[in-house]
């Protein structure tokens, strides 16, 4: 059981019966009364958010989810399901596209992702926090723009667009953190 003194980020809780996860908090002693934490909560099964008040003191129960390593396999665009392998069993798990959410602007062929399961039903992945991807689509730099530290708009091979220094042309590799979406360096092939 976990104790609102444990409460941080991406903590994953039970509330009726149902997982969810802690987008943000913020504990708060008033001048007058008990102590409290504020807390935001997404249920992990239809992303649902909800704003939700646990005093100090209060029990959790944790959620009883497990994370397995997968790799993802390929998107099927007449179901618009996403199939994932587990690498040790060979078993395959499709996901819907609402389950997998902001992660396709980051998933290629082939890429480890955790995929958590709640009750042995998947529901949702984790992509590494940082990804290579190669830019498919860049205009041209502006000359004369390069002091202020100007960006341009670029597309990358999952069809993401990313805002990328001006130097950055088509055919490079950019690292891309998958937490924010922002460019992050380029890589040397």
């Amino acid at each position: 059981m976990y104790e609102t003194a444990d409460i941080r980020k991406g903590l994953r809780i039970e509330l009726d019966s149902e997982p969810y996860a802690i987008i943000e908090f913020q504990f708060v002693k008033p001048g007058k009364g008990n102590a409290f934490t504020r807390t935001r909560i997404r249920n992990l099964i239809n992303g649902s958010v909800l704003d939700r008040t646990f005093k100090t003191g209060e029990k959790l129960k944790p959620a009883d989810t497990q994370d397995r390593t997968m790799q993802f396999l390929y998107r099927d665009e007449g179901d618009g399901g996403f199939h994932f392998m587990d690498n040790s069993s060979y078993e395959q798990v499709a996901l819907d596209a609402d389950l997998v959410g902001d992660a396709t602007n980051y998933l290629i062929d082939n890429m480890e992702v955790n995929v958590a399961f709640f009750r042995e039903r998947p529901i949702g992945i984790t992509l590494p926090n940082f990804v290579v991807l190669e830019v498919v689509e860049a205009p041209p730099g502006e000359k004369g723009n390069t002091v202020t530290g100007a960006s341009k708009p670029v597309v990358v091979s999952t069809g993401y667009t990313v805002n990328a220094p001006m130097f950055v042309s088509e055919g490079e590799l950019l690292k891309i953190d998958t937490r924010t979406g922002e460019y992050v360096e380029r890589v040397k092939a």
